[in-house]
């Protein structure tokens, strides 16, 4: 497959050219080339799109970094008379290529911060710091590792931090720590732009934790988001830290409670803040508790903003770990679950959420405290 590069195709009539983004619907999620069609061609019955394409079109496939589409057999006969192409770098190249100039970057800074002192208060300042106030997550004298993987929630989260700073309800630090667990170097690039273009300061520290993972073959995502947090955690002590903030967000809360009831045979969620077991004096975050995913997509897109969804080196489809060790497949088929229960309940996300606040502990058989189990016939 020939390749070409995004400043190249730029100079292409766009009239003279199809550009196909390969990549499952977990990842176009997070955002896609404008102008791009979806083409999930590992599905046969999405691949077959390809033959009604016009033949006098050149086609330019992209996927995350350029390995996959590089790989595409052209000679396939669902490619018969098109000249094909992979894009280099893959969507990583279009986002970089996007926000290269100091210019670039302080119109960036300037709109993202005015969007949300304006536009998206109410749907995103608001909900933060409703989070903040009513879990009691920033308290007087903190200094608080914002933790930044790369993405739109992380990133957001930063920004959302330095703007209630500015407030000044209570003194609290900040440092924003980006830790590289063994990216390449297109992805650790892409981080460095965003938070030079956002104006976040990120501290960045390195681990081997794709080393030590990279031969493991059953859940590999799992063992990673645990060391991930076990560095941060460390990192985030040695820097004077004594709390972490992760960019888990509602949305992320409410599909946890429903994978724990239909993957784990549970009842639990992500809470919004907690101790930590293994690093005294350490404690966790969720700042990002009440904030819906649909309102930072929103604010992403208005400010022309590319993130990642992960960075991991293993394959182009990787979606942010997890630590239940779900895979994105049972994620985005939990986000269908919801989407289409609520077409005959638009209360529905608002009431799985509630439900971890109101618990009956009368009409329950058997829960948990402290790691011991409680059973109704105990006090029956």
């Amino acid at each position: 497959m020939k390749e070409i590069s995004y400043d190249e195709l730029k100079s292409w009539p766009s009239d003279s050219y199809v550009l196909i983004d390969i990549r499952d619907e977990g990842l176009t999620a997070y955002g896609m080339i404008p102008g791009a069609i979806n083409i999930y061609i590992e599905n046969p019955e999405k691949n077959r799109e390809l033959l009604s394409l016009p033949k006098d079109k050149k086609l330019i496939f992209y996927c995350e970094i350029g390995r996959k589409s590089r790989e595409i057999d052209d000679t396939d006969e669902l490619y018969e008379g098109h000249d094909c192409y992979s894009l280099k770098e893959g969507y990583v190249g279009f986002v970089r290529a996007g926000i290269k100039s100091d210019t670039a970057r302080e119109e960036k800074r300037e709109k993202a911060e005015a969007s949300i002192q304006k536009k998206f208060h109410k749907q995103l300042f608001s909900p933060f710091a409703k989070a903040c106030k009513k879990y009691q997550l920033i308290q007087q004298g903190d200094h608080i590792a914002v933790c930044i993987s790369g993405g739109k929630d992380s990133m957001l989260m930063a920004k959302l931090f330095q703007e209630i700073k500015k407030h000044r309800q209570v003194e609290f630090d900040l440092t924003f720590l980006v830790m590289d667990p063994g990216y390449n170097k297109a992805n650790r690039e892409l981080i460095e732009s965003n938070a030079a273009a956002l104006g976040i300061p990120i501290t960045i520290f390195e681990s081997t934790i794709f080393d030590a993972v990279d031969t493991i073959e059953n859940s590999p995502c799992y063992l990673c988001a645990r060391m991930r947090r076990g560095y941060l955690y460390s990192k985030a002590k040695e820097l004077g830290c004594n709390k972490i903030a992760l960019g888990h967000h509602y949305d992320d809360v409410i599909e946890t409670i429903l994978m724990g009831m239909l993957y784990g045979a549970q009842i639990q969620t992500m809470m919004p803040k907690l101790h930590s077991t293994n690093f005294e004096g350490m404690e966790l975050i969720r700042p990002l508790y009440l904030v819906r995913e649909s309102d930072i997509c929103a604010w992403r897109d208005y400010n022309d903003l590319h993130f990642l969804q992960c960075a991991c080196h293993f394959t182009d489809t990787c979606t942010t770990c997890h630590e239940d060790g779900t895979t994105s497949s049972k994620r985005l088929e939990i986000k269908k679950l919801i989407a289409e229960l609520k077409k005959t309940n638009k209360y529905v996300e608002a009431n799985i959420f509630g439900s971890m606040e109101n618990v009956n502990l009368d009409t329950v058989i058997e829960y948990k405290k402290n790691g011991e189990r409680h059973h109704f016939l105990d006090e029956y």
